[in-house]
């Protein structure tokens, strides 16, 4: 096998889901959102684990994804976040999948799949728009699609939810609007006459930040990985991260080592000199498997627990270290790109600061290509 690979802790995986739960309380359901394949890490093998751990709530993104889980054998409730396609519906009631709704032909198309199955009342989650402009029933025309809704009886509203955009920035004006958005939106519901089961409206950030969007359900998604999206705050000073753990390490080994000169250009377009004669490590990975190519001669790996320098311009599938400093390293070394040894650590957050992202963008964009291993 080609020596690069992910190691996937299942152990820290099931402390952060229990340490979310912990801070919600017994009372707020927790929908473990694991879409694009488990934020990278494996949505089958996380959904199992999460459920041995008492999760009842799945978040994904299609109708595809919850299959997947479905055929995989996950029992616990799936909630598609942000609907289905048309054409969909069939495996939409088929395989028990949650639909958010906001479009009339939402419930069109899934009241007709009721009636061709034979199936039982399917229940919707209703998404609603309360400021962040993308998806969701507008709050002008909720009346209408509430009426629309109390017309097909084999659909059952048991949740109304909608996505804070901005709750990492803790005095932003626009989440304090869209809290008091929903809450009118709450009311609306219930005057209409329905009785949801579930209101929820709060993701990773909002869980560690905003108790008031707790309601009685959450949805969390970086937070189970171990990350967070650094805090805004007009105050000096934010801690209000939870203690979870990171969930991923990405590791790979040393192939090829060689002695350099200096003024010896490095790589691709010899983007990198050395200054002084120099030992160099050739590892097996690259951009190709999702290192960033903003982190050439920027990042960095570990070594032996030593810190080591990338050199010169990451390539598809090759990148080069400096070793020069890393005593005795050795052909077959472990390197770590992501994770901690002994005495050094890099996460993810690393790489964030780095490239000017998130850390769901560098979680996520591990190929498929590197193997994951898991750790329980």
């Amino acid at each position: 096998m080609r020596p690069t690979w992910v190691e996937v802790s299942l152990k820290n995986l099931r402390q952060n889901f229990r340490c979310i739960q912990q801070r919600v309380g017994t009372n707020v359901a927790v929908c473990a959102v694991i879409k694009a394949d488990g934020y990278g890490h494996g949505a089958v093998e996380c959904a199992r684990a999460l459920e041995e751990e008492g999760a009842t709530w799945f978040g994904v993104t299609s109708t595809e994804e919850g299959v997947r889980l479905r055929d995989a054998g996950v029992v616990s409730r799936i909630l598609l976040m942000t609907g289905y396609w048309q054409g969909e519906e069939e495996d939409v009631v088929n395989h028990r999948l949650t639909p958010a709704v906001w479009e009339p032909w939402h419930l069109r198309l899934l009241a007709n799949a009721v009636a061709k199955l034979g199936h039982r009342p399917v229940s919707v989650h209703m998404k609603v728009d309360t400021g962040m402009a993308r998806l969701g029933v507008d709050v002008g025309s909720l009346p209408e699609f509430l009426r629309i809704l109390r017309s097909v009886p084999s659909l059952e509203l048991e949740g109304v939810f909608t996505h804070l955009a901005s709750a990492q920035i803790l005095e932003a004006p626009e989440s304090l609007e869209q809290i008091r958005c929903f809450e009118d939106v709450q009311d609306m519901v219930l005057q209409a006459g329905f009785s949801p089961l579930y209101f929820h409206m709060a993701n990773s950030a909002a869980v560690a930040s905003r108790r008031v969007t707790w309601k009685n359900m959450v949805r969390p998604g970086i937070s189970l990985y171990g990350y967070h999206i650094p805090f805004v705050s007009n105050q000096s000073t934010v801690r209000l991260c939870l203690p979870v753990m990171p969930v991923l390490s990405w590791k790979t080994r040393i192939i090829s080592l060689r002695k350099v000169g200096s003024n010896q250009p490095i790589g691709y377009d010899g983007a990198y000199v050395t200054t002084e004669p120099a030992r160099l490590a050739i590892l097996p990975v690259g951009y190709a498997d999702g290192l960033s190519r903003q982190l050439s001669s920027r990042g960095r790996a570990i070594v032996r627990d030593t810190y080591a320098p990338i050199v010169g311009n990451i390539a598809m599938d090759i990148t080069v270290l400096d070793i020069t400093r890393v005593k005795d390293a050795s052909l077959g070394d472990e390197v770590t790109l992501i994770g901690s040894t002994e005495h050094c650590s890099i996460t993810a957050l690393e790489h964030v600061d780095l490239r000017g992202t998130i850390p769901h963008e560098v979680l996520c964009n591990v190929a498929k290509r590197v193997p994951r291993q898991y750790v329980y």
